[in-house]
């Protein structure tokens, strides 16, 4: 029966789960609805109280508070990660502790490391690198007050994302969140561009560090000899889905010529400390013309400084990364008036990421009802929100750990993406049959308990399991806040007499006992929570 029924609810997601596109509406509201909607979009969901929460402090403070994280006290957060000794280690120390593992040996898939990662004694496998990173971004996620700041984590790492499971970038992964990402994902953007393109993870994963200068002989050590050449790899990225966009108005010249200015930008002792180095040996110093701008002979590092501010200050990179903050926050398809408006605040502030969250939050458009729910969820994004509305906590990573498999199983699993694009931010990358059902399989699994380490507490949903019509009425305002379809509401009415869900006394004259705990999984499952 609960197969069935999971199947009828995937019907009701698949044909009303349609992208919109949303109209300018009224000015922001301050109703439960209009937080519930900022605590989805700038949140990972809402906690059971968060709605009153916010309300006594006030709507507006609270998006404050949440642009500006470092007045939000985050210890007990920190508190649960500090458990996880990698965070914290330099990739020189990563190297030493958790060497490369025999050649013979079958390597692990990042995605479904084994639960003995997470005992005392732990085997050192570079695999639990990544792990502890996965653990660490759900729990965070889950039970971090900086919720704005965990959202950004999550949405500029897939703009630069790097494959936890390319080559040596497992060894540089924690570096590379840790002091690039997170740092600057409420900063300026120029900062990110900067790092990013320094940073011998997306050095490596793009396969810049070997690009040099065409007529490169390698003079010393065991490749002597050999002849390197021209790599466009990260030039090609760095345009197409970095800055400018795939239709910026760069052409096949361009790349070659960024690639060309990019050579020498390499990583020094790769296998130990792994540094950004420039080695002007290896540099293509000959003349360049990158966007119609000429760059002269002679030139060093330089040169790839100024292609970085050249692309920075480029008008089609403000109109890119307005387009995809616009698709994250308000719709599928951005709307023009707004991502334009959002691209002059790139260009006024040199891409200062709050105020162009700060344009999008008191846009008319953003508060919009057809903006509302107008968004899936990626499976990161419902895992976290489901806990989460379940006022679930996760202090122990081999329970991060689970929750961030169930999300691979989904089809997004962490450090995971192997093209460049990272993750997709749309609707029909995650809408289907197969992806919905396992949504579903997960919510019982939560709701059931049987995640061990996910704590939950149901009560202060206030459920009468005596009472099934009314144990699924307050399950519907608890969990979908006044959202749920007359389609989803009849599916699940349906389904009230049935023995899984209403269980008698075996002389059945006793008071019906509700099983809510799968009541509330199917309200996990429907389209209406499936949508921010």
């Amino acid at each position: 029966m609960m197969r069935a029924l999971a199947i009828a609810l995937v019907a009701v997601a698949l044909t009303g789960c349609a992208s919109s596109r949303a109209a300018a509406g009224a000015a922001a509201p301050t109703d439960d609805a209009a937080i519930v909607h900022v605590l989805s979009r700038l949140a990972f969901g809402p906690r059971p109280g968060d709605v009153e929460r916010v309300k006594a402090i006030g709507l507006s403070a609270w998006i404050e508070r949440q642009l500006d994280p470092a007045r939000i006290d985050d210890h007990a957060a920190m508190q649960t990660i500090s458990v996880l000794p990698t965070l914290t280690m330099t990739t020189a120390q990563l190297q030493r502790e958790y060497p490369r593992p025999d050649p013979r040996q079958k390597s692990a898939d990042p995605q479904m490391a084994p639960r003995e990662l997470f005992q005392p004694a732990p085997e050192k496998r570079p695999i639990r690198i990544v792990a502890e990173l996965q653990a660490a971004r759900i729990m965070l996620a889950v039970e971090s007050e900086r919720q704005l700041q965990e959202v950004m984590v999550d949405f500029w790492f897939n703009h630069f994302n790097v494959h936890a499971a390319k080559g040596e970038v497992k060894w540089y992964l924690t570096s590379y969140e840790r002091d690039v990402i997170r740092p600057h994902a409420l900063g300026k953007f120029g900062d990110l561009l900067r790092g990013t393109a320094t940073h011998p993870a997306m050095l490596f994963y793009l396969d810049n560090w070997l690009s040099a200068r065409p007529d490169f002989t390698v003079p010393v050590g065991p490749n002597r000899g050999k002849r390197a050449g021209l790599n466009e790899n990260y030039a090609r990225e760095l345009m197409e889905l970095h800055t400018l966009g795939v239709d910026g108005g760069y052409t096949q010249k361009d790349v070659t010529e960024v690639a060309r200015v990019f050579t020498g930008w390499t990583i020094d002792r790769p296998r130990d400390d792994a540094r950004f180095v420039f080695r002007p040996l290896t540099h293509d110093r000959g003349e360049k013309t990158v966007l119609g701008t000429r760059l002269p002979t002679g030139g060093g590092r330089e040169d790839g400084e100024r292609v970085l501010d050249l692309l920075l200050r480029h008008p089609s990179t403000a109109t890119f990364i307005a387009t995809k903050l616009v698709r994250r926050f308000v719709a599928d398809e951005p709307p023009p008036a707004l991502v334009e408006r959002v691209a002059a605040t790139f260009r006024r502030t040199e891409g200062d990421v709050k105020a162009m969250l700060r344009t999008i939050l008191a846009s008319p458009e953003f508060w919009a009802p057809e903006a509302r729910g107008a968004k899936i969820k990626k499976p990161f994004e419902y895992v976290a929100s489901a806990v989460r509305a379940v006022d679930g906590h996760v202090a122990d990573p081999r329970a991060g750990f689970l929750l961030v498999r169930s999300a691979a199983e989904m089809g997004e699993g962490l450090y995971g993406a192997p093209p460049p694009t990272g993750y997709p931010d749309r609707a029909e990358a995650w809408v289907n049959a197969g992806a919905l059902l396992a949504r579903m399989n997960f919510a019982l699994a939560l709701t059931q308990g049987r995640l061990p380490g996910v704590t939950l507490d149901l009560s202060p949903l206030a459920v009468d399991r005596a009472a099934p019509d009314a144990a699924l009425e307050r399950l519907l305002a608890a969990l979908l806040h006044g959202t749920a379809s007359a389609q989803t509401r009849a599916v699940l009415v349906a389904q009230l007499a049935s023995p899984e869900i209403r269980r008698q006394t075996p002389d059945d004259r006793g008071p019906a006992n509700t099983d809510v705990e799968k009541l509330a999984a199917l309200v996990i499952g429907s389209p209406e929570f499936q949508r921010r």
